[in-house]
Parts: C-alpha cells; structure tokens; sequence
C-alpha cells in the first residue's frame, strides 16, 4: 500500500487529503464507490476510482499522471463535480401515494403535481447552488392539464384510432412543455436561476419515439435512453458550466434490469428507487463549457 493522500469529491465537495489506508477504509464503508470522483498526486485530473487500478475490486485503466503539484479544482476534467439526491424512504412513500391519488382523482393534479416537483427538487443538491428549489405554480399548468384530460376522455369515447394516435403525439408536446416549464423555475436559496430548456419539440418527439422503438432490440434501448439524457443536459442554457451526463448505455442498462426486478417484488420499490435516483444525479456533472469536447 502507497503513502499518498487522496481527495475525493462528495456533493460536488472536495474532501481531503485522506492517506490511502482511509480512504480504503471509506470505501469498505461504501462513502467512496466505483464512480466516487478522485484525484491523488501526480494524476492529470480527477478519475472515478473505478478507472484507479487496486483501488476498488474490478477497477480498470489506468490514471493519467501529469506534474507534481496540488489538486486540480474540480473545474478540471468534469468541474463542480456530480450532483446528488436523497431522501427518506417513508417520506418518499407517502408523498408518492398522495401524488398518485391526486393525479386519480384528476382535479387535484396540478397542485399535487407542483407540491411533489417542490419536494423532490429539494431533494437534489448541486455543486455551488445551494438550496435548490422549484418555484412553480400549479395554476400555469391548469389549462394544459385540464385540457388535455378533456381532450384524452373524449377522444377515448370516440374509440377512433387515428386521433388516438394523433393525442399521443400532443401529449408529448404536453411534456415538453412541462420539461421547459420545469427548468425555468428552478431556483436558489429562493432567487430563480435563469435557466432554460433549447431542446426542440420534434427533438423531443424524435427522442420519445427511438426510445420506444429501440426496446424491440432488447438491450439497445440502453444506449438510447443515455443519448437522450446526454442530449437533455446539453440543451439546459443559463448555466456558466454545462450540465453533462456522463454514464455509459451498459451502466444504464444493468441497473435498469435490478430495477425492473425490484418494481415487480413491489415492496423494495423505495429503495430501488433512490438507489437509482442516487446513480443518475451521480453521472450528472458539472464541466467548463469545451472541457467534455477537449477530454
């Protein structure tokens, strides 16, 4: 075992120096992990100790050293670092029984809707944006709930497949409404943010329609819904870094399969949710805008 110290990243934090002998011991803990950002003397930038080898079972590739010297900010390779989430299990649990409700019972959706987007936003912690917070109101989205659920009942009533197919496509553009709406309300210690969604409609729709496709091919669907995250986070503008997402299609796909399990035993859906909540905020990082391209 070497005598370096170690810095690793946790809530877009930089923590250290640790010797070697304790951040093992962190990682025995489960406080460092495989996609845990690191950075020891010597390395070019910050790696996920996975790519350090010896440093987690099963870790490959080896770091990139560069000159002698102190830890890079984490404006280096990904900077800011990654986002995160938590949340109590029994908290989630009845916040989601009550959304459910109040989407069922169709009229208090909107406010349903706001009152849970406000909690779970709360919920995620960003890199120097403390205090994240959502500030929308339901009454912006009332006239696209209540028309849309006008306009799917009716249509439903006709029976004729045609318009079905046709509301479908609306209701996509329902979404990519919401999606804009939603981060052009974000906010910070209660001031907005400033952000805003580019993303095309028909991007959306082209996205939304691949993914659904893509499951005929049994795995591939994966990679899919990576690029479309990757896709989401480059078209989120207002922000001085950009927002990427840097998981891998065959991450995506092992961990959606345990999910896919857990959901059917219905209990574990909690945790199995978090867990992969914790996994997505975890490989959405902030970089200096050009620094993904130049990586």
């Amino acid at each position: 075992m070497s005598n370096r110290s170690w810095f690793y990243a946790a809530n877009g934090q930089q923590q250290g120096p640790y010797p070697e002998a304790q951040l093992r011991d962190l990682i025995t803990r489960g406080m460092v992990g495989a996609d845990t950002l690191v950075w020891t003397e010597g390395m070019s930038g910050w790696q996920r100790a996975g790519e350090i080898p010896g440093l987690i079972p099963g870790g490959s590739g080896p770091p990139s050293f560069a000159q002698p010297g102190g830890p890079p900010q984490m404006a280096g390779s990904y900077s800011g670092g990654p986002l995160s989430i938590d949340f109590g299990i029994l908290e989630f649990v009845w916040r989601t029984l009550v959304l459910v409700l109040g989407l069922i019972f169709i009229i208090p959706g909107p406010w349903v809707l706001v009152w849970y987007t406000k909690w779970i936003v709360s919920c995620v912690k960003v890199p120097g944006r403390p205090n994240l917070g959502f500030e929308g109101e339901a009454m912006t989205i009332v006239p696209w709930y209540f028309g849309a659920a006008v306009v799917i009942i009716g249509v439903g009533l006709t029976g004729i497949e045609w318009l079905s197919n046709l509301v479908s496509l609306g209701q996509l553009g329902l979404y990519w409404l919401f999606v804009k709406w939603l981060v052009a309300n974000l906010s910070s210690n209660g001031q907005p943010l400033g952000f805003s969604f580019s993303g095309s409609v028909w991007a959306y729709v082209g996205w939304s329609i691949l993914a659904v496709i893509s499951i005929i091919t049994i795995v591939g669907w994966a990679w899919v819904y990576v690029a479309w995250l990757r896709w989401f986070c480059r078209n989120i503008q207002g922000t001085r870094r950009e927002v990427l997402f840097i998981g891998s299609g065959l991450e995506f796909l092992w961990r959606a399969i345990v999910a896919v399990i857990g959901f059917f035993f219905i209990i574990p859906i909690p945790w199995v949710y978090r867990w992969m909540s914790q996994w997505l905020a975890s490989q959405t990082v902030l970089a200096e805008r050009g620094a993904y391209a130049n990586a």
